[in-house]
């Protein structure tokens, strides 16, 4: 499917933002792998959270989806079943690597695969430390990529030091870390997104965070638990832009999660003069919340960089767009991570700017913008990556002449209501 959009006159209006993709696909596993029934309410109905659905119930586990709620009951730390087939991650990064930590642990062999996107992703990173810990995995096409073969046994408790910050690869082998004869650790070079380590505590996992070192005792007995899912910061990335970039706009964003871990675009849109206000702060299943008004702001560069990096790596496209709406160079530097994404999204963003008419060049770790350049509409090739889609969609919100978002249904991996969303926002 293609899209077609226009520049928009101003956006107004209220929505309320789909639920966090990260902490949905933990909620299903922890769900799963905890004694008790477990209800979800706002569950992102997304093709990559489906795909980790798919994954449990085929090893045993009864999910009900009611769209507005997902029960899940339980079947206990040592309850999965073997798959009678290859297990189907879709186009999951976080399904593949946080469900390979639980499949180490279990007494019997497993493959997963998915499609042509995760076959390209890089999964040494979790090969290398579940090895260590005992674990028996091979990349069948001998590329460290998917398809995987995992011959689950006994783990060992180890203490990794990741050369990634990456919440996929901290929450692996602290997955993994349920199962072993000991403590297991992980120290990053940076803190990435917490949600593991906050929603494992509260299903009764005994486990701590020092610093950028996150440690989980094996065996603890889950509890099934109520968890309501926060709205996705990362979906309300490209309405924070929007509304901001566009003139005459003003938006209410209801429910967004702003985890400290999470927040970084709020930190960067801030740092560039942006007129946002945070209200009705408060706490939701362990998680940080509010709600978001965003109102057209006259915006300057900046840079962003180091620690900032891993709070906000899904929301650089989006932000590569709304600097070119600022006056000034933006400089993203250290963003190395976005080359082994969906798409390599240097390349990607950097290429639909060009297209655009944006003053942009490709970094080695990122990519320089200088803004205040008008852009033209142009045919923009989503890549089938889903934040490529969406960020150029609200950079053609503010071009003279029509943009085509080539595949744009390919949202539907994050955010299936996307396009409804912006239709009900447009004055």
């Amino acid at each position: 499917m293609n899209m077609n959009i226009t520049k928009s006159s101003g956006l107004r209006g209220e929505l309320a933002i789909p639920g966090d993709k990260s902490i949905s696909h933990r909620a299903i596993m922890f769900g799963a792998l905890a004694d008790g029934t477990t209800e979800i309410t706002n569950f992102l109905q997304g093709a990559d959270c489906l795909s980790t659905i798919s994954c449990f119930r085929a090893m045993g586990v009864d999910i009900e989806n009611h769209t507005d709620r997902v029960i899940i009951h339980g079947v206990g730390l040592h309850g999965l079943k073997v798959p009678e087939q290859m297990l189907d991650v879709g186009n999951s990064g976080t399904t593949t690597r946080l469900i390979s930590g639980i499949l180490a642990g279990q007494p019997f062999t497993s493959t997963l695969n998915g499609d042509a996107s995760i076959q390209k992703r890089p999964m040494k990173r979790i090969m290398d430390p579940l090895t260590q810990m005992g674990a028996n995995i091979r990349s069948l096409n001998n590329n460290g990529c998917a398809p995987l073969e995992i011959r689950g046994g006994s783990l060992h408790g180890i203490h990794y030091q990741s050369p990634v910050a990456s919440a996929q690869v901290k929450s692996c082998i602290l997955l993994a870390g349920l199962y072993a004869d000991d403590v297991t650790s992980v120290t990053e070079p940076v803190l990435s997104r917490n949600h593991t380590e906050l929603m494992l505590s509260g299903f009764g996992a005994s486990i701590t965070s020092v610093g950028t070192t996150a440690t989980i005792e094996p065996e603890p007995q889950l509890h099934g638990q109520k968890i309501a899912v926060p709205g996705d910061i990362s979906s309300a990335a490209y309405w924070i832009a929007a509304g901001l970039a566009v003139p005459n706009s003003e938006l209410l964003l209801k429910n967004v999660g702003i985890n400290p871990t999470r927040d970084g675009i709020l930190r960067v849109v801030e740092a560039m003069g942006a007129d946002i206000t945070r209200e009705n702060v408060h706490t939701v299943s362990s998680e940080l919340v509010c709600d978001l008004i965003v109102r057209s702001s006259s915006l300057h560069g900046t840079t962003v960089s180091g620690e900032l990096i891993p709070t906000l790596i899904d929301e650089i496209p989006v932000i590569a767009v709304l600097a070119c709406f600022a006056d000034g160079e933006t400089v993203i530097k250290d963003a190395q991570e976005l080359k082994v994404k969906e798409s390599n999204r240097i390349d990607t963003v950097v290429e639909g700017l060009l297209a655009m008419g944006a003053d942009a060049i490709a970094t080695d770790d990122g990519m320089i913008i200088r803004g205040g350049k008008p852009l033209h509409g142009a045919t923009i090739d989503s890549h089938l990556d889903h934040r490529i889609a969406m960020s150029f969609a609200i950079a053609g919100l503010m071009c003279d002449t029509p943009t085509t978002i080539l595949n744009a249904d390919s949202v539907e991996i994050s955010y299936p209501d996307f396009y409804e969303s912006l239709h009900k926002i447009s004055v």
